[in-house]
């Protein structure tokens, strides 16, 4: 599903094995997910509501979490996430500079 920019709840549905219901519920409960809704109502999921729509998945569906726990467990994975994303950043910026360091050492790299 990396390839596409969009997914319909169909799609998103079937992927899961959910009803479209389930995850029209799912938006109502949880924030986060949040499709785009284009003028005709229908839904635009993105690869970030997918991933969402998968953690959720997981919690309520395969480790049997009720919506309150899902709604912690999904916090605080956005949390991890914002996080990891932060020390990538980080980390790409340091290498980025020894890169620079080390070009500045050996010109003739």
């Amino acid at each position: 599903m990396a390839t596409k920019r969009y997914w319909s709840i169909s799609e998103v549905a079937g992927k899961f094995g959910v009803n479209q219901s389930l995850l029209r519920y799912w938006e109502k409960e949880f924030p986060l997910l949040d499709p785009k809704k284009q003028g005709s109502g229908k839904r635009a999921y993105t690869a970030r509501d997918i991933e969402i729509v998968a953690v959720l998945h997981d919690l309520l569906k395969e480790k049997g979490y009720t919506i309150d726990g899902a709604k912690r467990e999904l916090r605080k994975a956005i949390r991890e996430r914002q996080n990891m994303e932060e020390l990538r950043n980080r980390l790409e910026h340091a290498r980025a500079e020894l890169l620079r360091i080390a070009e500045d050492l050996d010109p003739q790299r």
